[in-house]
């Protein structure tokens, strides 16, 4: 008898995308510049050189964007609004053009019965902010609550879900441990710092929804189950160590008060003393957590990597992506179960889940044949279904991503999309990926039991 995945009736099906990615026109109609228009008009910081100068163009074709959601049937739509287009200098005076494109989109996507997900900050941070310290100031939990009531007070009328940061712990690490994102910085004592204000400032989101909203808000992290390479104690140990760096670092804090004890201790005299003060507005209670799911780690101990001390070992004997990242599915179940044991049964969300191959140049038939693509969704799908056959509280999935897109530091070298863009046209196919996506929703899941 084959496996019945018909998935709860309430179940949100959608796509994301991120502004800095899709939209470009990054300076259009007043907007303030980012760390990332900088950052990647820097050379050497991207591959080919590449910005997000014209990215897909969605700044101007978000219409018909919205159309392609309807065709796929998406019942909702994970994008995240350009701080520096509501407020150029980061604060202060707000700029009417920048709230208007989001009121197009917005109310497209609700014509189209597409329920809108906002994400507050997906990495483009104003660069006027960076000037002031960015997010190693203490400031910034100031101003990111005072940009995050701009926009509450302009779209909640129409905005059920909200998410106040994407995945933290890019930010962290890429931005300012190892360099390979805006703004650049390479330095590891940065990262508790930057860390603790992200929290900070998230909490800080959180309480200005309070004073006004009427609906939903929610923290969306990155999280990587971390596998020991053996069953030694020194890999075990290392396997904790980045545990508690990637996945427990953000969600220990908001959920349990505390940083895990694996994190302060490789810091060591890194690792600052922070104001007792802080924790009940980090701690500020949300309303759902959003599980942004790619790949496991499997981890080895490493005495020269300070202060972590773990690395990574490459599993070769199975499939990787074109961001060398291993499909690993079964992994998805893992992390969502881990949650619902360690802190309680939360509304959880898939925010993103995909993967980069590397696609046929033309369609046959209209259609870009990406059999890997379909097999990844079909399998992590599975997986998810198998979470909430244990329990877990899992209310919706976010394909990542909607449309092949500028893929930071990659540039335009990797394809995530479930359409694809050809960026000297910037005309939109969709991928067989796609048109099984679009099957799994008309179906709620049921499709997913075949082959």
């Amino acid at each position: 008898m084959s496996r019945d995945y018909r998935f709860p009736d309430r179940f949100l099906w959608g796509a994301a995308t991120s502004a800095y990615q899709i939209e470009g026109s990054p300076l259009a109609d007043g907007a303030g510049p980012s760390i990332w228009q900088r950052f990647s008009h820097t050379a050497g910081n991207v591959v080919n050189n590449d910005t997000g100068d014209v990215a897909t163009d969605h700044y101007h074709r978000y219409a018909a964007d919205v159309d392609l959601m309807s065709e796929l049937g998406l019942t909702s739509y994970r994008f995240s609004i350009n701080w520096g287009r509501i407020l150029p200098q980061g604060t202060g005076k707000v700029n009417a053009a920048g709230l208007a494109f989001y009121d197009k989109l917005i109310d497209a996507l609700l014509a189209k019965n597409i329920a809108p997900m906002v994400t507050l900050y997906h990495w483009d941070l104003p660069e006027a902010l960076d000037a002031r310290g960015g997010w190693l100031n203490r400031d910034i939990a100031n101003w990111f609550a005072e940009y995050a009531d701009v926009c509450y007070r302009a779209f909640d009328d129409r905005v059920p879900r909200w998410v106040t940061l994407n995945e933290p712990w890019v930010v962290t690490n890429d931005g300012y441990v190892i360099g390979a994102h805006a703004p650049g910085h390479r330095d590891f004592r940065e990262a508790p710092i930057v860390s603790h204000n992200l929290l900070r400032a998230h909490g800080s989101a959180v309480q200005a929804y309070r004073a006004t909203g009427k609906h939903e808000i929610g923290l969306v992290v990155n999280l990587e189950p971390k596998y020991a390479a053996s069953d030694s104690a020194a890999d075990i140990a290392a396997t904790a160590r980045a545990d508690a760096y990637m996945n427990r670092q953000y969600l220990d804090p908001v959920f349990r008060g505390e940083y895990p004890a694996e994190l302060t201790e490789a810091f060591g005299d890194m690792w600052p003393e922070f104001p007792a003060t802080d924790w009940p507005l980090i701690q500020t209670p949300f309303d759902f957590l959003g599980i942004n799911y790619y790949s496991r780690n499997v981890v080895r101990d490493a005495p020269s990597e300070h202060p972590l001390r773990a690395a990574r070992v490459r599993q070769s004997q199975n499939v990787h992506t074109e961001m060398d990242w291993e499909v690993f599915p079964e992994a998805l179940t893992r992390v969502l179960v881990w949650i619902k044991e360690r802190y309680g049964n939360r509304p959880m969300y898939i925010t993103e889940n995909g993967a980069a191959f590397d696609d046929p140049e033309l369609a046959t038939d209209g259609v870009i044949d990406d059999p890997l693509r379909v097999w990844y969704y079909r399998e992590h799908l599975r997986a998810a279904h198998d979470a909430i056959a244990q329990g877990v509280d899992l209310r919706g999935y976010f394909a990542w991503s909607l449309l092949d897109n500028f893929e930071w530091a990659q540039g335009y070298a990797k394809r995530f999309g479930l359409v694809r863009v050809d960026f000297d046209t910037l005309e939109r196919t969709l991928k067989s990926s796609a048109r099984f996506y679009a099957e799994v929703i008309r179906s709620h899941g049921a499709v997913l039991a075949g082959a």
